[in-house]
């Protein structure tokens, strides 16, 4: 069943990508900051949306989550030339990707979550959020370095967390 208040909530973070992404692109920080706060205000209600009126499905999950890595990748790439390392909206599509097949969401399974994998995904929407929220609120801090050093933070437990589903994958065979 897609037309559910869940998938809609969804869909608008789906909608919000490249005028968040055009935000950061083009400065316009307080654009920026409310696609940026419609995201993650969607992104906080649409799974209890779905689970409060017994409307969740494998299909919406994957929906939820691919949306996710998709905003978080494309707006960490556009803050990517400052303080956010360039490597992590590469890795993100890829740790998505091996996260998708690994849980074999193409044969109808639900998505496999683990600790680490649920924890990168909160860092991610934090990562792209802080030196937006920053900038549109004309703060001096979090400074670049910080901002850079917790991305760096997450491109290494996005590595582990890739590296640990391989490893359980290969065992499994």
């Amino acid at each position: 069943m897609w037309a559910t208040w869940a998938n809609l909530l969804t869909a608008l973070r789906l909608a919000s990508i490249g005028p968040c992404a055009y935000g950061v692109w083009s400065e316009n920080w307080w654009l920026a900051a409310a696609c940026f706060s419609l995201a993650a205000i969607s992104d906080f209600f649409d799974g209890w949306l779905a689970r409060r009126y017994q409307q969740a499905s494998s299909l919406g999950g994957l929906f939820d989550h691919a949306t996710d890595a998709a905003f978080v990748t494309v707006v960490l790439a556009a803050l990517s030339g400052s303080a956010v390392p360039w490597i992590l909206p590469v890795l993100i599509p890829l740790a998505f990707v091996q996260y998708m097949l690994d849980s074999q969401t193409l044969s109808g399974q639900k998505l496999r979550t683990s600790w680490l994998g649920r924890n990168n995904g909160i860092g991610y929407f934090v990562l792209a959020g802080i030196p937006i929220i920053r900038n549109a609120l004309g703060l001096g801090w979090p400074t670049d370095f910080s901002i850079s050093l917790f991305g760096w933070l997450l491109v290494v437990s996005t590595g582990v967390s890739m590296i640990d589903r391989a490893r359980v994958w290969i065992a499994s065979k």
